[in-house]
């Protein structure tokens, strides 16, 4: 934790231009023994054209290659230097290279903030022997730049050259091995570990990234981010430019996060806050190193949609099945086909054909490519978003495949003119060989292997493609310093504050004993609620400290008598009748990533139902309605089977104002349970509030 937040506070100096010449260098220093020899192997094997210059102090030679003894001898200074040295060694040699105006480093030693205290202080002094000399590491592999031929990588790899392409960055070295060990034919551009990112983090390197047109995608594997503003902000500079980002993010478990924060210090977390930022900056978060792969080959070959509408065909109702329960699952829409499109597939396919989508074309036009044209330009005029083909080859090594290579000439041939994304789905990832899904790339189709993470792609390229339309109204969330410990509110002083702001709540009075409840439930007008009203009291139904529906004198004076044991104060409120359904709004400060607004279904089952959404704030009144829209409990609020909707109008007004509160207010901690909704035109009312906020002259007396 602590290492986290010195990495926070660092602000960094480091321009894309200073990454550019360390991730493309023509000149490479290497520090080091073993792993500096592999490194210039590497470079040799990918095809680095520049100068190596082995720094070693007591060698003469590393691989065919003369050693300098130390910086002060190199030739001029290194664009890149790769130091796999002693970690005591590491902070005087990143010193002299900053010295010497070297464009920067990786270090692949590690020993540092993840190694307890120790390490911590050392990880502060290569930071401060860095200085503006940007720095990958340490802790970490290296990078690979399948761009320009470099590759500050002491292990093999399994990537090679393209002209364009993905780049991917990781906080795991082997994670990131196993990446470019892909069989997806996934062009991928960069590798760049970032390992502890003591010094250049992942903001810096996407900006860099976003320099090179030749960049189609960027993925993320994170563990964790020191500086979510930066992070934010580099996001939205890439979702601006159209370079799409998916975030294979880890810690979501208790368990995962301490592995996390022991692999390289990081701190991974609320996952429900990350969902949260991933949503606001149109980066599409997946849950597997597969699912990882195929969207962003997806992505580099379409980039966004415009939405997940799609049609399908194979020659299996099986898998027409399959394709249609996988979409339901993950969200893709199979809308029907437009008449004219029907009409003209059934004068292909005959009267023998039952014309849908998901299409099962059976295997009547097996082996036609003239009548499989057809039918696949008939789709592609359906006015979707994407058109998939279910196709898995048979093993080249024991059957023809003269028939499969026919319907993706047909498929290919179909899609010319077509204004759509198209795709090849395979449902099992071997079902595509590899020449089928390099000629597929080059003729600008997707060759996704799997249903599941086909879809998914889709889905996510749907995202993308949304906040890609609307990047100019996107917003970075508001992350500020943490505060101290706050003062707690009773309900009636935290009420009160929010009244202030537009919030509605009941009418009440506070009293401090049965006779004064019973003058102001008469006052109020019968039936009314009686409360403890404590700032210590946090949950007072619990506690026996809420009475509703008191509806007479002596229920009113039974009540507080009930609660006199609870405190000296009490808060009678007038009823609020006919609610169609409770919600809960909180709003509560995150050191990383400042305020965050939860809205839920509420009342006293709110733990139970666990139905919330989450937003960081500032949001827009779209965020909140989208928000709302994905519990559970909305069709509650629209109307559910004849009963009267609710509120919606007033419910945004109130947790706008909620938010505005607690953006103003130095919150840190608001809870309304509940906000009840009333029916359409009536109204929402905030009935009970938990405040803690930072103290202030301005605390409203009760």
């Amino acid at each position: 934790m602590l290492v986290t937040r010195i990495e926070a506070d660092v602000e960094s100096t480091q321009s894309p231009s200073k990454l550019r010449r360390l991730l493309a260098p023509r000149t490479i220093a290497t520090f080091g023994g073993a792993a500096a020899a592999e490194v210039i192997r590497q470079s040799r094997d990918i095809g680095y054209l520049g100068e190596i210059w082995p720094v070693h102090p007591r060698r003469n030679q590393i691989e065919d290659l003369g050693c300098y003894s130390s910086v002060a001898e190199l030739p001029d200074a290194p664009d890149a230097a790769f130091i796999a040295v002693p970690k005591e060694s590491v902070v005087p040699v990143v010193a002299e290279l900053n010295s010497r105006g070297a464009g920067g480093a990786v270090c692949y030693t590690a020993g540092f903030a993840e190694h307890g205290e120790d390490g911590a202080r050392l990880q502060r002094e290569l930071r401060a022997a860095a200085g503006d000399m940007p720095v990958i590491g340490p802790n970490c592999i290296g990078v690979l730049n399948y761009l320009d031929g470099a590759a500050l990588w002491p292990d093999q790899h399994g990537g090679n050259r393209v002209d364009r392409g993905v780049a991917i960055l990781t906080q795991s070295g082997n994670i990131a091995q196993n990446l470019t060990m892909q069989r997806r034919s996934l062009p991928i551009a960069h590798v760049i570990t970032a390992g502890n990112a003591a010094v250049t983090g992942i903001p810096e390197l996407i900006e860099a990234l976003l320099a090179d047109p030749r960049v189609t995608a960027i993925g993320l594997h994170l563990e964790g981010i020191a500086d979510v503003g930066a992070f934010a902000s580099a996001a939205l500079a890439a979702i601006r430019q159209g370079v799409p980002i998916v975030a294979l993010k880890t810690g979501s478990s208790e368990l995962g996060a301490r592995t996390s924060l022991g692999h390289t210090s990081s701190l991974a977390g609320s996952d429900v806050l990350w969902d949260a930022l991933f949503a606001r900056l149109g980066i599409a978060r997946v849950h597997e190193v597969s699912t990882f792969l195929e969207t962003l080959k997806f992505l580099h070959v379409h980039g966004g949609l415009t939405g997940s509408r799609i049609t399908t065909a194979s020659c299996s109702g099986g898998e027409a099945a399959l394709i249609a329960d996988v979409a339901e699952r993950y969200g893709a829409e199979l809308p029907e086909l437009p008449e004219p499109v029907t009409e003209r597939l059934t004068e292909v396919l005959g009267p023998r054909v039952h014309v849908a989508n998901p299409l099962d074309y059976h295997t009547f036009i097996w082996g036609d490519l003239d009548a499989q044209r057809a039918c696949f330009a008939a789709l592609f005029d359906a006015g979707v978003d994407a058109q998939l083909l279910i196709l898995d080859f048979p093993d080249q090594a024991r059957c023809d495949p003269a028939n499969w290579e026919k319907t993706l000439t047909a498929f290919q041939q179909a899609r010319e003119g077509a204004g759509m994304a198209a795709c090849v789905v395979s449902s099992l990832p071997e079902g595509i060989p590899d020449q089928v899904r390099e000629w597929l790339i080059t003729e600008g189709i997707a060759p996704m292997q799997g249903m599941a993470d086909a879809i998914r792609a889709i889905t996510s390229a749907a995202l993308i493609g949304k906040a890609q339309r609307g990047a100019a109204e996107l917003r970075a969330p508001d992350p500020r310093p943490e505060l101290a410990e706050g003062c707690s509110f009773d309900e009636r002083a935290a009420k009160v504050a929010l009244a202030e702001y537009g919030v509605p709540v009941p009418a009440g009075l506070v009293v401090r004993d049965r006779e004064q409840a019973v003058h102001a439930a008469e006052e109020l007008g019968y039936p009314v609620v009686a409360k403890a009203l404590s700032a210590d009291l946090a949950h007072k139904s619990e506690a026996g400290g809420v009475h509703i529906g008191l509806s007479s004198a002596d229920a009113v004076r039974a009540a507080v008598t009930s609660m006199s044991g609870l405190g000296q104060r009490f808060l009678v409120e007038r009823m609020v009748p006919d609610a169609v359904a409770e919600l809960i709004v909180g709003v509560h400060r995150d050191p990383q990533f400042g305020l965050a607004l939860t809205v839920g279904s509420g009342g006293v089952l709110v733990e139970l139902l666990r139905d919330t959404a989450t937003v960081l704030l500032p949001a827009t009144r779209a965020e909140l309605h989208a928000a709302l829209t994905s519990l559970r409990c909305w069709p509650m609020l629209a109307g559910y089977r004849g009963r009267p909707a609710g509120d919606v109008a007033a419910v945004l007004d109130a947790i706008e104002a909620i938010a505005e509160y607690a953006r103003t207010a130095d919150v840190i901690e608001l809870d309304v349970n509940p906000l009840l909704v009333r029916p359409e035109g009536s109204g929402a009312i905030a009935v009970d509030v938990l405040l803690n906020k930072a103290p202030d002259e301005t605390r409203v007396a009760s």
